[in-house]
């Protein structure tokens, strides 16, 4: 039996909410010409959107699409501000609920996470394997092909539905969920959207399960749609390799990318996460490298040097710093 969810949908589209999250929503947008129309008739605009949600009425509308290089050029779908407006409100009451639910070492798009810990967490737990650099610790690095495009809306239904038991709230979600498909009907999630980032997570944890509990991977890590095992036995690397693959298509609707599946040591350099991490330091990936060298040659601000020597800070990068940061 799953956790249950105890918020109810009352909860989620009352007024006091939609306004809470409105607030949460602004920051950042002020300047923004729709915003700012949105903001004209502000209470007027949520009542009408309220009285929807109360009704069971409300329908999700389009998205405007266009694309940004992150660093490889990406598809995005942005909303109307009604609808994100909406997305703020079921993750403000969702998020707290489903972050107990998840693994600890599952590192993307959560609250006191992200690629630092996520990297910190690499070096430790080879640490471990290795027992102290005495044995080789091979990595499992896998990549899922085209995560966000490939969710499948049915699966997500019955994922949702373990946890739901308010049929009024899997009817919102899955009124989110099926206002976009990326390439056919029911399948994919847009990447604008705020609630994607919480039901990709949530798609993902049965995965993460799958790999904790019944295949006992102790050192698993997982940010997106990467994600590392490491181990002292190679063997058995390769032994639950098919069956994750297995896991992810039966159940999931998933596939490994054909190109990112590898098993090497950590000696030899492991590259997640835009670091390559060997025992006793890490380095940035070629490609972030020559990324941070444009940056700080086309955007020399203050603001910007002091987030690139941040990025440096977390690794071995004392002649970039030198070379590029000393002097700014």
């Amino acid at each position: 039996m799953k956790k249950q969810l105890a918020i109810r949908y009352e909860e989620i589209i009352s007024v006091e909410n939609l306004l809470g999250a409105w607030q949460e929503f602004l920051c950042g947008k002020r300047s923004k010409v729709d915003v700012q129309l949105f903001q004209l008739h502000l209470m007027d605009n949520i009542l009408v959107l309220h009285q929807e949600l109360k009704n069971l009425t409300y329908t999700h509308g389009g998205y405007k699409a266009f694309k940004i290089s992150d660093p490889k050029p990406r598809d995005i779908h942005k909303a109307i501000v009604r609808d994100r407006l909406l997305h703020h409100a079921i993750y403000r009451k969702l998020y707290q609920f489903f972050d107990t639910v998840f693994i600890p070492d599952s590192y993307s798009c959560r609250l006191r996470k992200g690629t630092h810990l996520a990297c910190n967490r690499f070096r430790a737990f080879a640490s471990k394997v290795s027992r102290n650099d005495t044995r080789t610790c091979w990595v499992l690095k896998c990549d899922i092909r085209k995560f966000f495009a490939s969710i499948d809306h049915q699966v997500m239904y019955c994922i949702l539905d373990g946890y739901i038991p308010d049929e009024k709230i899997v009817w919102l979600l899955m009124r989110v969920i099926r206002s976009f498909s990326a390439t056919k009907h029911d399948i994919g999630l847009p990447l604008g959207n705020l609630t994607s980032q919480l039901l990709v997570n949530i798609y993902m944890n049965e995965f993460d399960q799958f790999v904790k509990h019944r295949l006992k991977a102790r050192y698993y890590i997982r940010y997106a749609d990467d994600f590392v095992i490491m181990s002292d036995k190679k063997v058995w690397l390769e032994e639950i390799l098919p069956q994750m693959q297995s896991f992810l298509a039966d159940t999931l609707k998933l596939s490994m990318h054909p190109h990112k599946v590898s098993i090497t040591t950590v000696a030899s350099g492991v590259d997640f996460l835009g670091w390559v991490h060997f025992p006793d330091h890490r380095v940035l990936r070629r490609a972030t490298r020559r990324r941070f060298i444009r940056g700080v040659v086309s955007n020399p601000s203050v603001a910007a040097i002091v987030s690139y020597r941040g990025l440096l800070s977390h690794g071995n990068t004392h002649t970039l710093h030198e070379k590029f940061l000393i002097e700014r």
